[in-house]
């Protein structure tokens, strides 16, 4: 996040959960990363820490957003701990393991909540349409006798 000295970021990330993951300030540049373990949507906030409406001085940020195993980077990796090539391979295949296996949850998470959806709006149907069977055969009853108490009372019955 470079910009014009004086002017600084803070930088406040949200979970689904609408919980703090991040909250940190930044001088003229800086970098930030973060990692969440729940699925769902993820609020990213930046606010300037100038003082001053019109500071003369520009913000400039660059927002690189990247997911899952393509956030890592593994040269680094192999770099810092001095990895060999087939070491480093076998990092990155246990990762992409690791990366299906949260994305098997998620799409069992996001099937749970879909069925519990289903099930709820049957569950609804279900009531609905029977009350207006109740209903139904209520009006229908209540026609027959109104019908024929007034045939009865003009005497065509």
């Amino acid at each position: 996040m470079p910009s014009s000295p004086g002017i600084g970021m803070h930088v406040e990330v949200r979970g689904p959960e609408d919980n703090i993951i991040l909250s940190k300030a930044y001088s003229s540049e800086g970098r930030f990363s973060f990692t969440s373990h729940s699925p769902g949507e993820h609020v990213i906030c930046l606010y300037s820490n100038s003082t001053r409406w019109f500071a003369g001085g520009q913000l400039r940020v660059h927002l690189d957003i990247q997911v899952g195993e393509h956030a890592i980077d593994y040269q680094n990796i192999a770099h810092q701990e001095k990895l060999s090539e087939l070491q480093l391979r076998i990092r990155q295949l246990l990762d992409q393991v690791e990366q299906i296996t949260k994305e098997q949850n998620y799409q069992r998470y996001r099937e749970e909540r879909f069925r519990g959806t289903s099930e709820s709006t049957y569950s609804r149907v279900l009531w609905w349409s029977l009350f207006q069977t109740v209903i139904l055969l209520g009006m229908g009853i209540w026609q027959m006798k109104h019908l024929k108490s007034f045939f009865e009372a003009k005497k065509l019955v």
